[in-house]
């Protein structure tokens, strides 16, 4: 095993429990987060990518998403909430940095509007 996917493997773990964290602590993105530990499951090793595929866990935060069938609005509000939070919680502590402020403002704004424009939203059957 070479060095780079032990990384690999070591930060896809990392990943799925800041993730499966972020289920209970509303600061932490658990979807973002699932899809880091996919990516780096799917780059390091395959017997890992297929666990993690067949996982509940990817199951209900993934699948719909991946598959092209969406997120539902309910998990896009949930999403938005939680990028709302922790964008706030940065602007809080950078607010006497007006250029930052500023950018982290635009950042916030351009992922709404990519979250709530062009995501696909689901409808539950």
């Amino acid at each position: 095993m070479t060095i780079l996917r032990l990384l690999l493997i070591a930060l896809g773990w990392l990943s799925l429990a800041l993730g499966t964290l972020g289920i209970f602590l509303p600061v932490l993105p658990t979807v973002p987060l699932y899809l880091l530990a996919a990516f780096l499951f799917a780059k390091s090793s395959e017997r890992l990518n297929r666990w993690f595929v067949g996982t509940e866990l990817y199951k209900k935060n993934l699948e719909n998403y991946l598959s092209g069938k969406g997120i539902t609005f309910k998990s896009k509000c949930r999403i938005a909430l939680t990028i709302t939070f922790s964008m706030a919680l940065s602007l809080y502590f950078v607010s006497d940095m007006t250029l930052v402020v500023i950018c982290l403002a635009g950042i916030w704004l351009g992922l709404m509007i990519y979250f709530f424009g062009f995501v696909k939203t689901r409808r539950l059957d």
